[in-house]
C-alpha cells in the first residue's frame, strides 16, 4: 500500500528539469529564476518552458537566467537580454505590439473579411432575379422530337 501511495505522489508531482547543480543558494533568487523560467520557451522543444525541458539549450538558458539574476539584473532586464539575444520567440506569450501586432490582428481580420464576403454574396444571390431558361427554337424542337421518336 505504501508503494502505491508513493508512486501516486511521484506521478502527481510536476516534472522539473532543473538539476541540483543549477539551483541557487538564495531562495529568493531561485524563486525569481523559477518564475522567469516558466515564461521562457525552450527553443528546441517549442511549446515547453525551460523549467520543464530536459534539452541542453534549455539548461543553458536556465543557467543564463540565474547568472543574470546573481549579477543583479531585474526580471525585466533578464527578459530584455534574452529577447535581444534570441528574439521574441523565446517568450511563451509574445507581446502584442510592434511587428507582432500584425500577427495578432491578421487572423481576426481575415475572419471578418471572409464572413463579410460570404454575407454579401448570399445577399446578392438572394436578390438576383431567377433567370428563366430560353425557349427552344423551331430547329431545336424538331431535333428533340426526332430524338424522342427513336
Amino acid at each position: 500500500m505504501r508503494w502505491l501511495i508513493l508512486s501516486l505522489c511521484l506521478l502527481a508531482a510536476p516534472a522539473q528539469a532543473v538539476q541540483p547543480d543549477e539551483i541557487l543558494a538564495d531562495p529568493v533568487l531561485e524563486a525569481r529564476a523559477r518564475e522567469l523560467s516558466k515564461g521562457l520557451r525552450c527553443l528546441v522543444c517549442r511549446n515547453e518552458n525551460i523549467d520543464e525541458s530536459n534539452a541542453d539549450l534549455a539548461r543553458d538558458l536556465r543557467v543564463l537566467v540565474r547568472e543574470r539574476l546573481v549579477a543583479g539584473d531585474s526580471d525585466d532586464e533578464v527578459i530584455a537580454y534574452l529577447v535581444d539575444r534570441y528574439g521574441e520567440y523565446v517568450l511563451l506569450q509574445p507581446t502584442a505590439s510592434g511587428e507582432n501586432l500584425i500577427l495578432w490582428t491578421a487572423g481576426p481580420a481575415m475572419l471578418i473579411v471572409a464572413l463579410s464576403s460570404a454575407a454579401l454574396y448570399l445577399r446578392r444571390r438572394k436578390a438576383a432575379p431567377d433567370a428563366a431558361p430560353a425557349p427552344l427554337s423551331a430547329d431545336e424542337q424538331a431535333r428533340l422530337k426526332e430524338i424522342l421518336k427513336k
